[in-house]
């Protein structure tokens, strides 16, 4: 077995636009801490990499975390301009349902996000065959905060594989 090597270790330069949104990222930044990201990045540049997965096939980077970073380089000229349409990247290669848990650890770890996003997210996760054991480890939630998601989808799949207790015996 190698030896494990943190991602970050491994930046590369990527044009931006070899670089794509997820279509499942729930976090959403106000436009006062919009405007805060922007004059961090002016001023002090990119002192965090993109976190992305290299999809071979297309060509592309998909971000996992760092969706607002990416943003402002799109947004704003003069950051484009400076960086030369380059943004750093670190690489991750894992699976989907992989991706999508680092994406909401990341965000969970320091912004707010969208329920009904969440919800689609672990009911996604809930297709793929993941558990609910597997949802709170991996996204960081308890088990009331994985049964309010999968109630706010309304999708009875979602409780398939459930054991439920009697709460009475009708005689």
């Amino acid at each position: 077995m190698s030896e494990f090597k943190s991602p970050v270790y491994n930046i590369i330069a990527v044009p931006v636009e070899k670089i794509r949104a997820n279509e499942y990222n729930p976090n959403h930044v106000a436009p006062p801490e919009m405007k805060l990201l922007y004059d961090s990045i002016k001023e002090d540049g990119y002192t965090m990499p993109i976190v992305c997965y290299y999809n071979a096939d297309e060509d592309m980077y998909e971000i996992v975390d760092g969706f607002h970073r990416y943003s402002i380089m799109l947004k704003y000229k003069d950051i484009y301009e400076r960086e030369k349409g380059m943004l750093p990247v670190s690489v991750v290669n894992k699976p989907i349902g992989e991706r999508m848990a680092s994406t909401i650890r990341h965000n969970r770890a320091r912004g707010s996000h969208d329920v009904d996003l969440m919800s689609n997210i672990v009911k996604e996760l809930k297709d793929m065959g993941k558990t609910d054991k597997w949802i709170m480890k991996h996204l960081g939630m308890d088990a009331d905060e994985v049964i309010r998601l999968k109630q706010m989808s309304g999708l009875a799949s979602l409780f398939g594989n459930e054991e439920f207790s009697n709460s009475w015996d009708i005689e």
